[in-house]
């Protein structure tokens, strides 16, 4: 059973590329998520207990931390990997940043969809589905990204299989 801090609770968190695009297929683009996770874990903004990486969203599990809000948090972390994004597009002259051109006032392109998902993780039995929901993503018959979830490298499905973190980003939940 993980020990919840029930003052600021865990939340399962999603967010999609703009119009489920296939940009988080590469591996360079995913490494932007993690570098950001990891700075936001160096700040004590935040707690990470799972993740997945998939082509076209994520999925967390993280805490936010006493004194930070999460609607900043989360609009930091979606600002930041979005414009890492469209910074390594137009260094590599990339032709897919065309595809993420929108006509808005407030900016010239968008690479997450508006309004991401976040739920409140009130009890050990919903963060316990949600972990799991979390690891058997990219096995899915849609993705097959994987033989075993601990085989899919952008996952925190092998930390909790091994206790290995490749990225040192992860909380075990019952740490």
């Amino acid at each position: 059973m993980p020990i919840i801090n029930f003052d600021y609770h865990p939340q399962f968190f999603t967010a999609t590329i703009l119009e489920w695009k296939h940009l988080l297929k590469d591996d360079v683009f995913k490494d932007i998520i993690i570098k950001s996770l990891q700075f936001l874990k160096k700040e004590k903004s935040i707690v990470v207990y799972a993740f997945v990486i998939m082509p076209n969203h994520i999925h967390l599990i993280w805490q936010i931390q006493d004194g930070f809000k999460r609607e900043n948090i989360q609009m930091r972390f979606l600002k930041f990997t979005a414009q890492q994004m469209k910074f390594r597009l137009a260094d590599t002259a990339d032709i897919r940043l065309n595809n993420f051109l929108v006509n808005d006032k407030d900016r010239q392109y968008q690479f997450w969809e508006r309004n991401s998902l976040s739920i409140d993780l009130w009890t050990s039995a919903v963060f316990d589905q949600k972990l799991d929901y979390i690891h058997n993503n990219p096995l899915q018959d849609k993705w097959k990204l994987a033989d075993l979830s601990e085989n899919y490298k952008y996952s925190s499905a092998n930390f909790y299989a091994t206790g290995y973190d490749e990225f040192e980003l992860l909380t075990h939940l019952n740490d």
